[in-house]
């Protein structure tokens, strides 16, 4: 009688101990420790210690982040490296189930020498700031992504001119990383552009969410602009503006709730000529 009880609580000690084994591993489960490259594109204060800080990663996407406010000028977390499209190396406790991911170290990748002392700058990275918030809401990892974005903004800090098509040359190319960016060998004189299907064809769609032939024409000739040549291309405030809004409604229809753009309103005073 004795014998069996000894075997009974033995083999009860070895079921509980696997359990515990299977409750810690439970536990720990999708907790991993990343480090990784990230752009900021947006933080804002969370109560009086915290900021929640949305960033762009390198390994693993859009991530939004908790991040206690510094108590003294010697912690590793500074406030100044939250501002938008600031480039950091952040070191991050990433857990699959928590929508907050707790960050645990941050510093510069690379720190900018003009961004923050020119308005012309600083108005543009603000806009791409806002426009990437809204547009990679849900983007998973994405490595060509991530370093286009990077050396983009890399360019525009030393940039000493010929930078006010900036943004239009970076919303146009950012499509091919979205995966709606146009087929330009479609284009024949005459043409329509069909922003929702992101084509040029020569028949009128049904829905009014196309460009008409000058329009067309034009857009094609500038989704050929890059950073080094987009100076050639001679266009005014105003058609800034236009091919901005242009843009954006393009966007729009492709993402879904992509909102108006608070800092569109501020770029659109820039640049007289």
């Amino acid at each position: 009688m004795r014998l069996q009880r000894y075997c009974f609580f033995l083999k009860l000690a070895n079921f509980l101990r696997k359990k515990c084994v299977i409750c810690v591993f439970l536990c720990n489960f999708g907790a991993m420790l990343v480090k990784t490259e990230a752009i900021v594109l947006h933080s804002l204060k969370y109560g009086e210690t915290r900021l929640i800080v949305d960033l762009f990663t390198r390994e693993a996407g859009r991530l939004s982040c908790i991040v206690p406010l510094p108590k003294t000028p010697r912690s590793r977390l500074k406030k100044q490296y939250f501002q938008p499209m600031t480039l950091l190396e952040v070191e991050i406790d990433l857990r699959q189930r928590l929508q907050l991911q707790k960050m645990k170290d941050a510093r510069l990748l690379s720190a900018y020498a003009t961004i923050p002392f020119s308005p012309e700058k600083l108005a543009l990275s603000l806009f791409v700031a806002e426009f990437l918030y809204h547009a990679l809401r849900s983007e998973q990892k994405n490595e060509h992504l991530f370093a286009y974005i990077c050396d983009s903004m890399q360019w525009l800090d030393i940039a000493e001119k010929n930078f006010a098509n900036f943004h239009l040359t970076f919303l146009m190319r950012m499509s091919r990383f979205l995966g709606f960016y146009p087929n330009l060998d479609d284009f024949v004189e005459g043409c329509v552009f069909d922003l929702r299907a992101a084509t040029f064809s020569l028949l009128i769609p049904t829905h009014r969410d196309f460009l008409q032939p000058d329009d067309a024409r034009r857009i094609h000739t500038l989704m050929r602009m890059d950073f080094p040549t987009m100076h050639l291309y001679r266009l005014n405030r105003t058609d800034r503006n236009r091919i901005v809004d242009v843009l954006l409604r393009y966007y729009s229809l492709h993402i879904p709730q992509f909102p108006e753009l608070k800092s569109l309103s501020v770029l659109q005073e820039l640049w007289a000529e």
